[in-house]
């Protein structure tokens, strides 16, 4: 038991020491490029920190169950906008609505991060979804970059820049990759101590998969804390919940036939729903998401996972 509780401790100190690494790479390459760093980190955080939910979709494809990556997608962007940001927010006493995310990008990020839910309330994704959702996408990421010129700034660098640049996207990378071993660790120990101490199952796979795939997320709620500027970690979950319904569009068409999901989706289907559109009420007072707002978003996750605990109630019969 001592040794599990160690590595626990470890991995955490990993987890640390590697979103540190993120969130100081991301915010000196944004002076570099002369860009917010909320551009930077939506469309290379957010890419970066999807690859967990990217490994479940390809395992899930793999083992011929493509409806766990739909539902493990869905749910980390309910994790995202109904946990994660609110921890910011509440942390951070408050978040500023960075100028990239306002006007027409405010809504189009939220519909494209709503579009897999959106299409599967008929109870299927098919090729003709994943067309729509690549799409509007490709869509959004053009209009987040094009706001700052992002493409034309990293052309026009010179070659002491490029080489900046360079060391800062390798200790990005560092970051992220130290995140991820010391997440998997994360993961393991935790499945040991629900073991351990007799958890049931389904609390285990409700909690655990999309809160599991969220940990790098996390992981800058914890470093924003301690630092003025939350634009990285804000600009990071926005980019890595429109990457998670890239990563349906892509997964839906790699698998090559329509995805059929089953009533037990709807719950999470509709939450999802409801939490972005107040968030976009939210968002669009004063630009910025309070702190009672995030406690107000927070009250929505702990109101799914209560309304997910009696839906499947009968499955926990057995621990309790």
């Amino acid at each position: 038991m001592d040794s599990h509780v160690l590595i626990y401790a470890l991995s955490f100190v990993g987890i640390w020491v590697g979103s540190g690494l993120a969130i100081g790479s991301v915010e000196r390459l944004s002076k570099i490029l002369r860009v917010s760093s909320f551009a930077v980190s939506f469309l290379i955080l957010g890419f970066f920190t999807s690859i967990g939910e990217l490994s479940v979709g390809v395992n899930a494809i793999l083992e011929n169950d493509p409806e766990i990556y739909v539902g493990t997608l869905i749910g980390a962007s309910i994790v995202i906008f109904m946990l994660v940001i609110p921890l910011l927010a509440i942390t951070g006493k408050s978040i500023k609505i960075s100028s990239e995310f306002q006007g027409f990008n405010l809504p189009a990020s939220l519909v494209v991060i709503a579009l897999p839910v959106i299409l599967a309330m008929d109870g299927v994704v098919d090729r003709v979804d994943s067309i729509i959702i690549l799409s509007l996408f490709g869509v959004l990421v053009i209009a987040i970059q094009t706001r700052r010129g992002l493409l034309e700034k990293i052309k026009n660098i010179n070659s002491k820049s490029g080489i900046q640049v360079g060391k800062e996207l390798v200790r990005i990378l560092f970051g992220i990759a130290t995140i991820f071993i010391a997440s998997r660790f994360v993961v393991e120990q935790t499945m040991y101590f629900s073991s351990a101490l007799n958890i049931s199952p389904f609390i285990i796979s409700l909690l655990l998969i999309a809160i599991g795939t969220n940990i790098p997320e996390l992981s800058f709620v914890m470093r924003s804390a301690f630092m003025t500027n939350n634009q990285v970690a804000f600009g990071d979950y926005i980019g890595s919940a429109a990457f998670n319904t890239f990563l349906v569009g892509i997964l839906t068409l790699a698998y090559g036939k329509p995805v059929l999901l089953t009533n037990s989706y709807l719950s999470s289907l509709l939450f999802l729903v409801v939490g972005l559109l107040i968030f976009y009420y939210f968002a669009r007072t004063k630009n910025t998401i309070s702190r009672t707002e995030g406690f107000a978003l927070l009250a929505i996750y702990v109101l799914f996972l209560f309304v997910e605990i009696f839906i499947h109630k009968s499955s926990l019969l057995p621990v309790l």
